[in-house]
């Protein structure tokens, strides 16, 4: 059983090294490797790393849909897929035995794209899961084989939701993985009429409105912490949010976004429906930082009444 794998962030490490542990991965197939940091030094993605450690041969094309061959040249019975980053075209798809099949971050056919653990959180879903699914040409509507659930908690970021997942990922693979090779795995058509999306995130849905309710405020926190991060803009610059808590006062007489009280829990601030309090922030220009800390830093008096952009 020739297995080739295609994955990029540390998402898919805890499968591909379950795939290692049980099954002869014979290539790994990841995105290419990126300038980072002020030094623009250049890094291996996390499965290349992984890949490497093991001697696995790895491929990097720049574009998958026009240089394919050495994947084809490795022969697999099976390719397995995980958060690649890449369309990957129908020649690819065809020529396993096996099939192409991958492990997608959500209960298909809701959320479909990039970052569906990011959306599963900022969307309000009170659970979500893993599913293993054959691959087709258009983005995660093939059929599903099997599916595991997972409850989201208000203590979830998409940080903590990511390594649960990652890891749900591996042991559902693996516990689907011999009815696949042996033929007998179920094969779900998706229902069209409940398909969501959860589309990599863009630069403005970064951005906190506090036009929205308390409730989906903290979701949009929590559903991008660690990353990207949530923001605000306060005095023209941009201010960082990692954490919130949704507080139960009512502000009469106040605008959205507007600061109205200073508590040692952190920085309150009016709402649609009522009080968020900023508790993990990071100022333009400085180090993380508990809210209560800044605002020693900056004064009290400075922050009340003023208005996040």
């Amino acid at each position: 059983m020739r297995i080739v794998f295609m994955g990029t962030p540390d998402f898919a490490v805890p499968i591909l090294q379950g795939l290692i542990d049980s099954y002869e991965v014979v290539g790994v197939v990841s995105q290419p490797d990126k300038r980072v940091g002020r030094k623009q030094e250049l890094k291996a993605t996390p499965i290349k790393e992984l890949a490497e450690k093991y001697h696995i041969p790895v491929f990097q094309p720049i574009k998958i849909r026009e240089d394919y061959q050495e994947i084809l040249d490795l022969k697999p019975d099976l390719i397995v897929t995980c958060a690649y980053g890449q369309i990957i075209p129908k020649v690819i798809l065809d020529y396993p035995k096996l099939g192409c099949i991958n492990v997608h971050g959500s209960l298909l056919p809701k959320l479909r794209g990039g970052a569906p653990i990011h959306h599963a959180i900022i969307d309000g879903y009170k659970e979500t899961g893993i599913t293993i699914m054959y691959m087709d040409v258009s983005m995660d509507s093939g059929d599903i084989i099997s599916q595991k659930s997972i409850k989201i908690q208000d203590s979830d970021t998409v940080g903590i939701l990511w390594d649960k997942m990652s890891f749900m990922g591996r042991d559902l693979l693996l516990e689907t993985l011999p009815s696949i090779m042996n033929g007998t795995n179920k094969r779900i058509k998706q229902d069209e009429s409940l398909v969501t999306f959860g589309l990599n995130i863009k630069r403005e849905e970064e951005h906190i409105d506090f036009n929205k309710t308390s409730r989906e405020i903290f979701n949009r926190i929590r559903g991008l912490n660690p990353w990207p991060s949530a923001n605000v803009i306060l005095d023209d610059l941009e201010m960082k949010v990692y954490d919130s808590m949704i507080g139960d006062r009512v502000f009469s007489n106040k605008e959205n976004g507007e600061i109205c009280d200073i508590t040692k829990k952190g920085i309150s601030v009016k709402t649609s429906d009522g009080e968020i309090i900023l508790t993990d922030i990071k100022p333009f220009g400085k180090k993380r930082m508990d809210a209560t800390s800044y605002v020693n830093g900056i004064g009290r008096e400075k922050l009340i009444g003023k208005v996040f952009k």
